[in-house]
């Protein structure tokens, strides 16, 4: 897995919704099992639904949606925390554009 400045990745993480790289996560939205456009779209709705500046955990297992959601912050503003991925599974931290 690539990690662009954006990103952050630590592998073997267990997702935690206590916190998100030193915050706290305010959404947990799991997609695993959907496959692509699925977790994008949810994702968008999960986040149109949060305040500006809170925290989205999106869980997954479609191994294309490492690019979705890179390119998908990149063209929405929202902001790629972290990005891991862990036998198959994949985190995403997504903060909310302001």
């Amino acid at each position: 897995m690539s990690a662009s400045s954006d990103l952050s990745s630590a592998s073997g993480s267990t997702p935690d919704a206590a916190s998100a790289a030193g915050g706290a996560i305010d959404r947990v939205l799991d997609t695993r099992g959907l496959s692509c456009p699925m977790p994008i779209l949810k994702a968008k709705k999960a986040l149109n639904d949060l305040d500006p500046g809170q925290v989205l955990q999106v869980l997954a297992t479609d191994p294309g949606a490492t690019k979705d959601f890179e390119y998908f912050c990149r063209h929405t503003g929202h902001r790629l925390m972290e990005s891991t991925e862990s036998g198959g599974e994949y985190v995403f931290l997504i903060r909310r554009r302001d």
